[in-house]
């Protein structure tokens, strides 16, 4: 796999990690939370739809999805899919980084596992 493969995959992962943080920012916000315990649909529909946070988090997922068609265009989809999986371990850690959740042992040993078959599909 060359070098250019392997850097839009990561800006591809990352992409997607990324806009998982800033979908949750964006579903925690005070008015979102409220329809969701109403059940008010429609304000739940407006107000998910007008947050910048998940609007941009949507924008961020939908440059990684440009960057994996280009992927995609050039490496086996058995090849390139595993490398999605990255993206659970990123996701992992940013949580616990920038929302404090906390990251037990499970999820960091499952994390390493995730690492390693990544690893060897992408090297074998």
């Amino acid at each position: 796999m060359s070098r250019l493969i392997f850097t839009l995959i990561l800006i591809s992962v990352s992409c997607s990690a990324c806009a998982q943080m800033l979908l949750k920012r964006g579903m925690v916000d005070e008015g979102i939370q409220r329809a969701l315990h109403s059940m008010n649909l429609p304000a739940l529909a407006t107000g998910v739809a007008l947050n910048p946070w998940v609007l941009g988090g949507l924008m961020l997922y939908f440059g990684g999805a440009v960057v994996w068609l280009g992927v995609l265009a050039r490496v086996d989809v058995s090849t390139a899919y595993p490398f999605v999986a990255l993206g659970l371990i990123v996701t992992v850690v940013l949580g616990g980084l920038v929302f404090h959740e906390q990251v037990s042992a499970w999820k960091i040993i499952g994390s390493c596992i995730v690492a390693l078959g990544v690893y060897i599909v992408g090297t074998k």
